[in-house]
């Protein structure tokens, strides 16, 4: 598909590009914060969001940022133990390079959190602190830091359990394969101000050796929460106007913090003949668990796990599971692979969330296409000339086209393809895309109405079926890419639990 300023005439209506690109710009309302009845009461392994990207920091072309979110709706200020990744946990981000929904490289997670068992001396008897620091803390691992959290990532070739383990990321300094993670932003008084904050997350920030591909780089720690949306209205049978204003609501995550897993790839390491990678994230758990009765003095003593890891989140496209799979699916969506997508494929063919909207709001009308095949081609093959492979098994992923051009930050649209910005989504996800917006959008029609004469985007219909598919449907909250930090890993500094 070509952006320009072409102009498409289709039963007496008039479309130039620019609204012909509204169209492809999303195909999902955003995040998957405790979507599914199980995953809600299991926070530490909550996926909530996958961001894809080429990396757009000045020099850094030829890399591919991948990131992670999990643990979601953070307080700054939940003291004493604050967020840490589970150590009982598996955390994978997967890539396919060839379109059939299966992963072809794993990078996976696993965390230790550990107690160095601080004390002080009172009425001549040591006795262990309640608090996971025991003083202001500065640099990788200090003395004053009474809970270390490290980890360690595998990469694995081929289907994550049986295929080929290629071994360990190390730290291409010094080629250590345990990292350390920061301490969450417990507050001022205890890590300093946000940019003393900033230069201590910075210590780990890693350049990584990843065997069988070039160097990269990895985060792992707290940033602020980079998702926007107005997601108490939004649940509340959609207590607003969606036909109202683009800005002037408010964003409900504003403060809150979130946990990130960062990769920065190289493109040749994530390729193979198809420009085009799908990624999806996923956190797994044992399948048996007992919890012991009478827990020793550990601060990881109270669950004993084992047997094979069981996959209990999962997330590709924001806001699948939230809003498209069905209440009683969405654990077993979760416990899915892409591969088998096939189970799911009527909550995509024959959507809910249209009608839902419909019968809320007068003069709106769901598209009555069914099959959705315009929601097919955008949950799960693709739109042609965007982020289609040449070869596709329809599955849910997140797809990037890698020979896109990276669009520098200044220049970025938050409608991304929509916004005549190709580099934006739904070829891939950056943290200033406005994927709520253009979403609403999709799920009223807006592809059969804008996809031109010839179907362009290749979604199988036309302006007929969509009566109300031209409207700027919005949930009242806008943020774009100056909102965000300019480089690697993006994401803004997390709030403090506490201000000096």
């Amino acid at each position: 598909m070509r952006l320009k300023n072409s102009t498409y005439r289709r039963r007496g209506f008039r479309y130039t590009a620019a609204a012909l690109a509204v169209a492809i710009s999303g195909t999902a309302l955003a995040s998957s914060h405790r979507e599914a009845p199980f995953i809600s009461h299991q926070p530490s392994v909550d996926g909530t969001d996958l961001y894809m990207f080429r990396s757009y920091e000045p020099g850094r072309s030829g890399f591919v940022t991948a990131i992670a979110n999990y643990i979601p709706f953070q307080d700054p200020q939940g003291g004493p133990i604050f967020y840490p990744f589970n150590e009982n946990a598996l955390y994978e981000i997967h890539f396919d390079n060839n379109g059939d929904g299966r992963e072809d490289i794993t990078f996976q997670f696993r965390f230790t959190n550990t107690s160095k068992g601080a004390s002080l001396p009172v009425g001549g008897q040591n006795v262990r602190i309640p608090l996971i620091y025991s003083g202001p803390v500065s640099g990788v691992n200090p003395p004053t830091l009474n809970r270390r959290e490290t980890y360690t990532v595998e990469v694995v070739r081929g289907d994550r359990r049986s295929g080929t383990r290629s071994g360990r990321v190390t730290n291409a300094t010094g080629g250590a394969n345990v990292f350390d993670k920061p301490l969450d932003y417990v507050g001022e008084k205890t890590l300093g101000a946000p940019a003393a904050y900033d230069a201590y997350a910075a210590l780990h920030t890693y350049d990584i050796a990843i065997p069988g591909c070039a160097n990269g780089r990895m985060f792992v720690g707290q940033r602020k929460e980079p998702f926007f949306i107005a997601v108490g209205d939004i649940f509340d049978l959609f207590n607003y106007d969606p036909l109202g204003s683009e800005t002037g609501k408010n964003n409900d995550l504003e403060f809150k913090n979130i946990s990130s897993i960062a990769l920065e790839l190289p493109i040749t390491c994530l390729t193979a003949s198809d420009p085009v990678i799908g990624a999806f994230t996923t956190a797994s758990l044992r399948q048996g668990r007992l919890l012991d009765p009478s827990p020793g003095t550990s601060i990881n003593g109270v669950v004993k796990s084992g047997g094979a890891w069981t996959q209990i989140s999962r997330v590709g496209m924001p806001l699948v599971n939230e809003v498209v799979i069905g209440l009683d699916d969405k654990d077993k969506f979760n416990a899915s692979k892409p591969r088998n997508d096939a189970q799911f494929l009527q909550y995509v063919t024959n959507p809910t969330l249209p009608t839902l909207v419909q019968s809320l709001f007068p003069g709106v009308t769901a598209p009555t296409n069914f099959p959705r095949t315009d929601l097919v081609a955008a949950f799960l093959t693709g739109l042609v000339g965007v982020n289609r492979p040449a070869n596709v098994v329809p599955s849910e992923l997140m797809r990037l086209n890698t020979s896109t051009p990276a669009t520098p930050l200044a220049s970025q649209s938050p409608l991304g393809v929509a916004g005549m910005d190709a580099a934006g989504f739904p070829n891939g996800r950056r943290p200033g895309d406005d994927v709520v917006d253009v979403t609403l959008r999709v799920a009223m029609g807006a592809l059969c109405v804008l996809t031109g004469p010839t179907d362009t985007l290749g979604v199988g219909c036309g302006p007929a079926v969509a009566p109300s598919g031209g409207q700027p449907f919005t949930d009242g909250v806008r943020r774009n890419a100056t909102n965000f930090r300019p480089a690697f890993p993006y994401f803004n500094t997390p709030i403090p639990g506490s201000f000096n």
